[in-house]
């Protein structure tokens, strides 16, 4: 879907520090992010308390206590409690759902100010009861005497006590994701040593974005409960990684011959995003100076046996063949980082001549996309990947990186499980005055910022 008259202005977006799980945040539920997001964007644009007329988030992992955690956010945010709020999921690319739903409604009229992003706490996984356990409860429900009871008893067996974590793997395909990244990676040619070297890459743009003070805008310190000790900085990123140090990690997935490993894999994390989204006159009328419009966004299924990992490739030729652009008008791309291996599949797969015709329709090979244009300041990998606050992320960082740049369009995309993808397209509308954030500071005090971390083989991706 593009909008040949854009109306919904990017006016600005937080998030809390990234952290893995489990770590900083593990005593803290997604609540307590999701709340911590909100609040921050609250403070910086006093009028959310009085106009905002809808809070959407995403989130993957829900505690059944707060099962609508936009809603409860809210109110411990302290929003206007008249404000309604929604949680939407859709796997990895929750928070783009959320933003597209608000960009609709925005686009519609139906609202003018409204919030979007998402949450996620792995650390606060929900962790059920087994199958067995449970038909035995609900049995003792109805019990009405001692021979039942001790019939029950006698199906009873210590071993049903055990906790059931959460699936990691696809419902559909048995499949983990790790092991998909792993078949698309051998699919189209892509090497462990490319895999490692594009990891490396995001963690060396990342330390160094850090250290540049790209981040000092967005990224929003979290005084962490119950000792308030402060979260400044995301934990997800290795200053020192080397390519050594990368590859003599074992394969996690595939054994022993896979190529997706600790080091290469986006590590499960915790952390929230919030994106103050208006109407382009609103916006004006309230002072500000819209820069960045959400000017299209489409999404895809797929076969989540062998395809699961392959969005970007199906939504970016859509996307860009129905606004009328080609790569080359693109000057900034945020593509999600599951996997080293994923991203590179996806570039592959849009020069691969067979995939672009038997699976797109179209002639030939859609294009390549330039590496020194993708996650220029760090990706999924070194930054983190809460399931359902990546695409908040994502739209952050690629408005702030458009209007940093002399170009005009940015787009965002991501792959996301059961076989799905999105991909939506930012437009410039107004030159940048404001200079890049670039935080003063001798060499000396930014090595001591960014703190240093050594790849671990027994991190779990």
């Amino acid at each position: 879907m593009i909008f040949k008259q854009a109306k919904v202005a990017f006016i600005d977006g937080v998030r809390t520090p990234f952290a893995k799980s489990p770590g900083p945040y593990a005593k803290l539920k997604s609540y307590d992010l999701g709340r911590e997001a909100l609040l921050a964007l609250k403070k910086r644009h006093p009028l959310i308390q009085t106009n905002c007329e809808q809070v959407t988030m995403g989130c993957v992992i829900h505690n059944a206590a707060t099962s609508n955690v936009a809603r409860e956010s809210l109110i411990g945010a302290g929003y206007d409690l008249s404000t309604p709020a929604s949680t939407v999921t859709q796997a990895c690319i929750s928070a783009n759902r959320a933003i597209t739903n608000t960009v609709e409604a925005i686009q519609a009229g139906v609202m003018k100010t409204a919030v979007a992003g998402g949450v996620e706490s792995t650390s606060d996984a929900p962790v059920r009861i087994s199958d067995k356990l449970k038909a035995v409860l609900l049995k003792a429900q109805k019990a009405k005497g001692a021979k039942d009871y001790w019939a029950l008893l006698k199906q009873f067996k210590f071993k049903d006590l055990v906790p059931v974590a959460p699936a990691i793997a696809e419902f559909s395909t048995g499949q983990t994701m790790g092991q998909d990244a792993d078949r698309l990676a051998a699919r189209f040619g892509v090497t462990r040593m490319q895999q490692d070297e594009f990891s490396l890459r995001s963690h060396q743009l990342a330390t160094q974005a850090w250290k540049d003070g790209k981040f000092d805008q967005e990224v929003v310190p979290v005084l962490v409960a119950p000792e308030f000790k402060p979260m400044e900085q995301d934990n997800t990123f290795y200053a020192t990684s080397t390519i050594q140090k990368l590859s003599s990690l074992r394969p996690v997935f595939v054994k022993p011959n896979g190529t997706v490993t600790a080091g290469n894999a986006s590590p499960l994390t915790d952390g929230a995003s919030a994106c103050l989204l208006m109407d382009i006159d609103e916006a004006k009328k309230q002072g500000y100076s819209p820069k960045v419009v959400i000017y299209g966004y489409t999404y895809s299924a797929h076969n989540p046996d062998g395809e699961l990992l392959l969005g970007p490739a199906f939504t970016i030729p859509k996307l860009l063949n129905e606004a009328g652009l080609t790569l080359d008008d693109i000057s900034v791309f945020e593509i999600h980082e599951a996997f080293a291996g994923q991203v590179l599949a996806n570039l592959s797969a849009l020069q691969d001549k067979d995939f672009c015709k038997n699976r797109l329709g179209l002639k030939g090979a859609f294009g390549e996309i330039p590496l020194n244009k993708i996650n220029k300041q760090g990706g999924s990998l070194s930054l983190g990947h809460p399931f359902g606050a990546t695409g908040g992320r994502l739209l952050i960082a690629a408005s702030r990186q458009l209007l940093e740049s002399d170009g005009e369009y940015a787009l965002i995309s991501a792959c996301a499980a059961g076989g799905q993808g999105s991909s939506i397209l930012l437009k410039k509308i107004a030159k940048n005055t404001t200079k890049p954030v670039v935080k003063k500071t001798t060499k000396k005090k930014a090595a001591k910022k960014i703190t240093k971390k050594k790849t671990s083989s027994k991190e779990k991706s």
